[in-house]
């Protein structure tokens, strides 16, 4: 038997303790499962790896060596954007550490007749769960079909007490962001705002949180799309308005094409106009200016949800539990006091 050891930072697997023990994934399973139809050598060899390898069975090796399914349904929106795919991302590497493997339903709209279509896919699936990322109507739509039909987990959106969720506190984050502006002394900031999940997400609640609180003018707000081009769209509406001095946009991309908006009016940013996004995409640091703007843990988003369903996987008494994280402020070169007279 191989005593290769594995890398200290790697929690034993399933698979690995097949290796070790020089037998098939399946003979562990029955092994763990206490089933007698393995040589009393096999068990030995299995057990010893067991011991050497200080494995305890997760959630998935538990499902395996149940004959339960081992893979997770994720029901996804706009898979293209940064959050989204990031979060798929965390959510993917968590399930393959674990043995799980992952079943993607991309999801376009909330029209009920693709709701029908995506939860049909789901349930006809041999899973032992679902993930739904709640950052859209279509999220939440397919959300509110799949309660209590099985395991469940949301992924950020508004706070959802019938399931799990694993969450980002935007409303804090944006609320911070948008307090962060009015102290370089601009009198209001305006808000750009993505398709919200329902009538307002956090990073919109948070901002007008702000701005009441600190006694400002609350502006109406306005509505891009996903598509970087709108918010280009929204920067020329804005820099017709000589009273606009800071923008808050709902994401980075939206960001770098209010920008670009500004700019082609000959409004620079941020001598006449600071600029601020959210998530911290991977181009905001290379924007010219680099755009200040808040580092949401996307991948670790993902990773806490899968976390989430195991737990409920094991206990059902575990329904219901909140795993909340406070993204942080990243100040770059987008934003600056105002111009005076």
């Amino acid at each position: 038997m191989s005593t290769r050891p594995l890398p200290a930072t790697k929690a034993p697997t399933m698979a690995d303790v097949a290796r070790l023990a020089s037998v098939s994934v399946p003979t562990v399973s029955r092994v763990l499962n206490g089933n007698v139809n393995v040589s009393q050598s096999k068990r030995e060899r299995v057990l010893d790896a067991v011991k050497e390898l200080n494995f305890r069975p997760s959630f998935a090796a538990r499902a395996l060596a149940s004959a339960r399914p081992e893979a997770v349904a994720v029901v996804s929106g706009n898979t293209s954007q940064y959050g989204y795919a990031e979060t798929l991302r965390g959510i993917e590497n968590t399930c393959r550490r674990e043995g799980l493997s992952t079943i993607i339903s991309v999801i376009d709209s909330d029209e009920p007749a693709e709701v029908d279509r995506v939860v049909s896919q789901v349930l006809s699936q041999p899973i032992v769960g679902v993930i739904v990322l709640k950052f859209d109507p279509p999220g939440v739509a397919v959300l509110d079909r799949l309660v209590d039909k099985l395991p469940v987990v949301a992924v950020s959106g508004l706070r959802d007490t019938r399931v799990s969720q694993a969450m980002l506190d935007e409303t804090r984050a944006a609320e911070e962001l948008t307090g962060y502006l009015l102290d370089l002394g601009h009198a209001t900031v305006h808000h750009v705002r993505v398709p919200p999940s329902r009538r307002e997400d956090g990073r919109t609640t948070g901002w007008r949180r702000a701005l009441r609180r600190a006694g400002k003018e609350v502006p109406e707000t306005l509505d891009a799309t996903w598509e970087p081009a709108s918010g280009r769209a929204v920067g020329r509406r804005l820099a017709g308005d000589a009273g606009v001095t800071a923008v808050f946009c709902g994401n980075d991309e939206i960001a770098m094409g209010v920008v670009r908006g500004l700019n082609d009016a000959g409004r620079r940013v941020p001598e006449d106009v600071s600029v601020v996004g959210f998530d911290d995409h991977p181009l905001s640091e290379l924007w010219a200016p680099s755009l200040t703007t808040v580092r949401q843990d996307f991948h670790g988003l993902g990773s806490r949800a899968v976390q989430l369903l195991g737990a409920e996987i094991e206990d059902t008494d575990n329904v219901g539990r909140l795993s909340n994280e406070r993204p942080a402020v990243v100040v770059r070169d987008s934003a600056a006091p105002p111009q005076q007279g």
